[in-house]
């Protein structure tokens, strides 16, 4: 195959945006994956949150942009993604959440979000039935939502194709290949491809595919599990996040999709290091009875389906987006820290930018912050 600017390997969150921006700009891109179609890996095991309420202003920027694409994309091409504009909740009770939350909040106003902490009375009309013992208010940032990473992935993956991206699935990729110290392609169970770059969007398998290559990428991944109820009527929209630790985990966090299913998931503490996405029978009994005492009318839900999925983690739970500083032609974009599916598209267009030398200005804070040979601080951010 002729004539090809750039190799994506991985048609997931990050790498089907991605082909779709570079298309935009012209670049020719071939995307190779192991599976049979478009976000069959990790994507469809995400929960489908998108927020911009992040707590740096390189994930606020592209958060927003992302946050942009997502809510206008049925309105722009035509898909129906099931955007459902419900916001952010974090509720507090602990006062160690409320100065947190609000010391984040500066910050976050000043890079545009529209974000505030609102009193218990004002919460509960967002979130009826909460348990209004010991509510001291929290966050609500309105603007935040949700979407089907299926239907979204597929329909970037359609208009990638219009951009004049190709996609190569059923294809395993055994290695990078690299030529007098620069990759020149990849190659695969059924053949070799050439480029003059080659884009890591491998998520949870970026290590192992660099390591092909004598790349010693700090991606870790550690598992997540989820799970979904059966539709009910509308309770709420927004996704409920509670900061509060709990036995085996961080924190938790669900809300209810455009069908009136819920769905949940959990921060294991420690984390489940591994890419294991065998479901366990401790996940369901330990979360279900945080969102009871939470909101105690959830009670008679049902659940339909549990899953586990994995979260490509970085050493300081930012995302790894950049050329590789050991290795000419590669670039990454992954370490996403399971944020991959709210994160994409405005991650998909900075990486395009700076793949195609043409970063904007703004760009170049992020550029700095995502970059792949940057001093990683150990200390992850706690708002997942």
């Amino acid at each position: 195959m002729d004539n090809i600017d750039v190799i994506i390997v991985g048609a997931g969150s990050v790498g089907v945006p991605t082909a779709m921006a570079l298309g935009a700009l012209g670049m020719k891109t071939l995307v190779v994956d192991g599976k049979p179609s478009p976000g069959q890996g990790d994507n469809k095991r995400a929960i489908g949150g998108i927020r911009a309420t992040h707590s740096d202003p390189a994930k606020i920027q592209v958060g927003l942009r992302s946050l942009e694409i997502f809510s206008t994309w049925t309105e722009v091409h035509g898909d129906n993604i099931e955007w459902l504009k419900g916001g952010y909740l974090f509720p507090v009770y602990r006062e160690r959440e409320e100065q947190a939350l609000k010391k984040l909040l500066p910050l976050q106003q000043q890079f545009g979000l529209n974000i505030d902490f609102i009193d218990p009375e004002q919460l509960r009309r967002i979130l009826p039935g909460i348990d209004p013992d010991g509510l001291m208010g929290g966050t609500f940032s309105p603007d935040d939502g949700s979407a089907s990473p299926l239907l979204a992935v597929n329909a970037f993956a359609r208009k990638a194709l219009e951009n004049g991206a190709r996609f190569h699935f059923n294809e395993r990729i055994d290695t990078l290949v690299v030529e007098k110290g620069r990759v020149v392609g990849i190659q695969t169970e059924k053949g070799q491809y050439r480029a003059p770059v080659v884009v890591d969007a491998a998520g949870a398998y970026s290590r192992p595919l660099c390591a092909t290559a004598g790349v010693d990428l700090p991606v870790f991944p550690d598992s997540h599990e989820g799970a979904i109820t059966e539709p009910v009527a509308r309770m709420f929209s927004c996704m409920v996040v509670d900061l509060r630790p709990g036995p085996g985990s961080k924190n938790y966090y669900f809300y209810q999709n455009s069908h009136g299913q819920v769905v949940f998931c959990i921060t294991p503490d420690p984390p489940i290091v591994g890419t294991d996405t065998r479901e366990t029978s401790v996940f369901l009994p330990q979360v279900a009875a945080r969102m009871v005492s939470l909101i105690p009318r959830l009670k008679a839900l049902r659940v339909r389906r549990v899953w586990r999925g994995c979260y490509p983690m970085s050493p300081d739970g930012s995302p790894i987006v950049g050329w590789s500083p050991e290795l000419k032609g590669l670039f990454h974009i992954t370490g996403m820290c399971g944020q991959g599916f709210m994160l994409g598209p405005g991650m998909g267009e900075l990486a395009a930018r700076m793949i195609a030398g043409r970063p904007s200005e703004p760009d170049k804070a992020a550029i700095s912050i995502f970059s792949p040979g940057r001093q990683f601080s150990g200390v992850r951010e706690e708002l997942k």
